[in-house]
């Protein structure tokens, strides 16, 4: 989208308006919204500015002024500035450009631990999207939430709706800009249940109710799940019907699909067909063709998206920069024995005769993947098992004298069925054609973690440290994929009109001041899989609706905005605005 495009849908809809825009590009001399007498809170001074839109930079500063962009362009001399403004920062050449925005992440519950945001705002996320996947922190039943309301889920309160999850994290304050989908299989848990059973006309139309109420109230949208259960026993008419109430509500749904290995292309072709029969805006998530026989459908895959587009469907997609995937060790169970309660996934575990069954479809997994060598086990929390954090099957394997089988059951077993996993199933020319299409933006899929506190003791996938400074380092400056105007387009205003978000994304007067201040030289990212909780180079400075969020790795705090009541947006300090 160009920027006329933007601002054209921008006014439409409700965003900014008078806005003086005198030229484009490396021409234009001054954008501004106030007269050269006002003064700034901040002024970022001598920067290349990447607007956001896709087009080349100009040298200049930037105005801040109550939150908001106040004037780009000349603004005077650095000691001119100093004299009349709060804050200037010497951007000293380096790219300002807006705060990235991370439109698949599932950080959801992790604010409460880590409130200020530090794996997302040391990456210059500015803003990020939850609730992905088919998962979020609500909705609950009438009676599961009555018999659970005054205790803790894996340490958190249960929330009924997204009304009160949404109420916490104002309370909590975070860090950076936060908007969630609500999980299809949550609503599903909600109305139909956890086995795989088809709803009634009943309590199909309960959960379009419930979601209805759930976008009324912010929700941005739904998320699915499709190779996790619930949500796997759905079908494509029962997923289309609740997204013709997200289409009713222009918000975005957003689909992990039913498959993304053997199956992919058929897995693409329905998600396109939900879109067709419900009018909704589809937004594949981590588009991707795993294990080395379906590397070379990618070709069709983005042929099939591009047929869909060219249709009249609203499509596009976003893949983290990692040829490794992270879900839980539990996908090694068939989707059919995962259904019931806990004790009965347990039992099944526990009981030989059904093992050996699933030990069966869990070694033809590590097979299709390329072997145990290329399974890597994350975290564990039974301290007898700390040893194998870290380490890939094949290792925990010689450590133990267990076979593979033998090796996943146990873990599966001693850790509560709760074990995270990496999967190095994806071939990295693949990620640089994706990252190459125009539809394609970068996600983490990951989550908000610490160095300090609590979620220090994980061991997280890289991508929640590191997305961002990774495409841009790698696929933008050494691989050259893509020019640095058409990187930042993709880390900011593409997912920005993906959301419908009025007054971010782009670098414009009135508009919100989220910035990232980076060097386009050293830029990159530094965690991996074995030690994740390392900060990125080449971050400079962070602006968060105008707070010097990150200054020189110093993390003073931000005011931030959340969905609230009426679809409008709250800070969650003690301002509170709406844009109109």
């Amino acid at each position: 989208m160009n920027r006329r495009d933007f601002l054209k849908r921008s006014l439409v809809y409700g965003g900014t308006t008078g806005l003086a825009i005198m030229g484009t590009g490396a021409a234009a001399s001054l954008i501004s919204a106030c007269t050269a007498s006002d003064k700034y809170d901040a002024v970022i001074a001598n920067g290349w500015i990447y607007a956001g839109d896709g087009k080349e930079p100009l040298l200049g500063s930037v105005g801040i002024k109550g939150g908001k962009i106040a004037a780009i362009g000349n603004l005077g001399s650095i000691e001119d500035l100093r004299r009349e403004c709060k804050t200037v920062v010497d951007a000293k050449e380096m790219a300002v450009t807006p705060g990235f925005i991370d439109i698949h992440s599932h950080s959801d519950t992790n604010y409460f631990d880590c409130p200020l945001g530090d794996s997302r705002i040391y990456q210059g996320i500015t803003t990020e999207v939850c609730g992905n996947c088919g998962d979020s922190p609500f909705p609950y039943s009438d009676q599961k939430y009555a018999e659970h309301k005054d205790e803790l889920r894996h340490g958190y309160p249960y929330w009924q709706d997204a009304d009160g999850y949404l109420d916490a994290l104002r309370k909590n304050k975070v860090g950076v800009n936060f908007l969630s989908y609500v999980g299809f299989g949550m609503l599903r848990s909600a109305v139909v249940g956890d086995n795989n059973v088809p709803p009634t006309k009943e309590q199909l139309d309960k959960m379009c109710q419930l979601l209805d109420h759930e976008m009324e109230v912010g929700i941005i949208g739904m998320s699915t799940g499709l190779e996790y259960t619930p949500d796997a026993y759905a079908s494509t008419d029962e997923i289309a019907e609740l997204c013709k109430v997200v289409a009713k509500h222009n918000g975005l749904f957003a689909i992990h699909m039913r498959n993304e290995d053997d199956y992919v292309e058929e897995a693409i072709a329905e998600a396109i067909e939900i879109a067709r029969r419900s009018g909704v805006r589809l937004q594949i998530s981590h588009l991707k063709a795993q294990n080395e026989p379906n590397w070379g459908k990618l070709p069709n895959m983005l042929r099939l998206i591009d047929d869909a587009k060219a249709s009249g469907i609203d499509v596009a997609f976003d893949r983290y920069p990692y040829a490794a995937f992270s879900t839980g060790l539990g996908t090694f169970i068939p989707t059919d024995m995962r259904q019931g309660t806990f004790e009965e996934r347990m039992g099944r575990l526990k009981d030989e005769k059904i093992a050996a069954e699933i030990g069966k479809y869990a070694v033809s997994r590590v097979k299709r993947l390329g072997g145990p060598q290329n399974v890597l086990i994350a975290a564990c929390k039974n301290p007898d098992n700390v040893q194998f954090s870290g380490k890939n099957i094949a290792e925990c394997c010689a450590m133990t004298g267990k076979s593979e089988w033998e090796m996943i059951r146990y873990l599966l077993i001693s850790e509560n069925l709760g074990v995270q996993m990496a999967g190095f199933a994806m071939k990295e020319d693949n990620l640089k054609t994706l990252y190459a299409h125009p539809l394609a933006m970068p996600a983490s899929d990951g989550s908000v973690y610490s160095p300090e506190g609590v979620l220090s003791e994980a061991i997280p996938h890289p991508r929640s440290y590191g997305t961002m400074p990774r495409f841009l380092g790698k696929y933008v400056r050494e691989d050259k994929v893509i020019d640095w105007p058409e990187a930042i387009r993709k880390c900011t205003s593409l997912p920005a009109s993906r959301l419908n978000l009025k007054d971010r994304g782009l670098l414009l007067p009135n508009y919100a001041a989220d910035i990232v201040v980076f060097d386009k030289e050293t830029i990159k990212d530094t965690a991996d899989y074995i030690n994740p909780h390392q900060f990125p180079d080449g971050i400079a400075h962070v602006f968060v609706n105008g707070n010097h969020t990150i200054e020189n790795k110093s993390q003073p705090g931000s005011q931030v905005w959340l969905p609230g009541r009426q679809s409008h947006w709250h800070s969650c300090g003690s301002q509170v605005w709406q844009p109109r």
